[in-house]
């Protein structure tokens, strides 16, 4: 039996530089250019106004996400830079970090999670519907951008 274990980690941190690489990656192969050009600022992600997770298949780091604060009257997390290395997917290693960003988000107050994804995820689409997750009217960097999805569930 696996190992899995999901551990806060500072958001430039190696382990997390690397995620966040094959994250963009990922997402450049999809949608091209840089994959994400979201503006991103490491402290963003530290407590008490956010944070970030690395999850350990094993002792390795196969997955990240993370959530900072949207602001805005609703105390809203915004969930960022999600992402499951190719070959630990299938093992309900994104919905077990995903619960662990959402219980991060709800202790330091936060009322609900949103977050931005596009039509050419439909493995993230699938996983945000089935934890509860309605869509809502798009916001942030990509907002206008055809095939922007914007997503939100109260904690």
């Amino acid at each position: 039996m696996s190992e899995l274990q999901i551990c806060p980690r500072p958001f430039d941190s190696p382990e997390s530089r690397r995620l966040i690489a094959a994250t963009l990656a990922d997402l450049g192969e999809r949608y091209g250019g840089n994959g994400d050009e979201t503006p991103v600022d490491p402290a963003e992600f530290a407590p008490p106004n956010g944070e970030f997770l690395i999850a350990y298949l094993d002792g390795e780091p196969v997955a990240c996400g993370g959530w900072r604060s949207h602001g805005g009257p609703d105390d809203a997390a915004e969930l960022k830079r999600m992402y499951t290395a190719p070959a630990a997917r299938g093992r309900g290693i994104a919905r077990a970090l995903l619960a662990a960003v959402e219980r991060s988000a709800r202790e330091q107050g936060r009322k609900r999670v949103i977050l931005e994804t596009g039509d050419k995820q439909p493995e993230a689409i699938a996983l945000y519907t089935s934890a509860g997750y309605e869509p809502i009217p798009n916001f942030g960097y990509y907002k206008d951008e055809p095939g922007c999805l914007s997503y939100g569930r109260i904690l």
